[in-house]
């Protein structure tokens, strides 16, 4: 089965998150910071991280950057969910290395075509993706 580690400082988003992974067959686990993500990512590298693009403590920047520069850091598919599109905040988030982002609130059946974008996408493209999406707006 497939992992997910949620990264988000509201226990209601984890929650959300949590049951639509665990329906989507995904063994979940979370963190509500930083610092915690990053502590759960060294003890097991997670299939896919959904990520809370702003957090106090550690900015999502530096949180992705944080991830991708651990050994197998490289591997997980990083989704940064966020509440506002900002076309450089995007970019920055591509250049460091995240793979898509969904705007907050998210449901079910978003995250399902999210994971299906991701998939179809894990070549690399789904970065560029994600930036054309933000061109094209939401």
């Amino acid at each position: 089965m497939a992992t997910c580690l949620i990264v988000d400082d509201s226990r209601v988003i984890r929650t959300v998150a949590r049951r639509i992974f665990e329906d989507l067959h995904f063994i979940t686990r979370e963190a509500e910071d930083g610092l915690s993500a990053l502590r759960a990512a060294r003890e097991k590298m997670p299939d896919l991280i959904m990520l809370d693009w702003s957090m106090p403590g550690m900015t999502g920047l530096e949180i992705v950057r944080g991830l991708r520069a651990l050994p197998e850091g490289g591997r997980p598919m990083i989704l940064v969910c966020t509440t506002e599109v900002d076309a450089g905040e995007i970019a920055h988030a591509v250049a460091a290395g995240i793979d898509d982002y969904v705007m907050k609130p998210f449901d079910r059946e978003t995250l399902s075509a999210k994971l299906a974008d991701l998939h179809a996408n894990r070549s690399g493209a789904g970065r560029a993706n994600a930036l054309q999406s933000v061109a094209a707006g939401p």
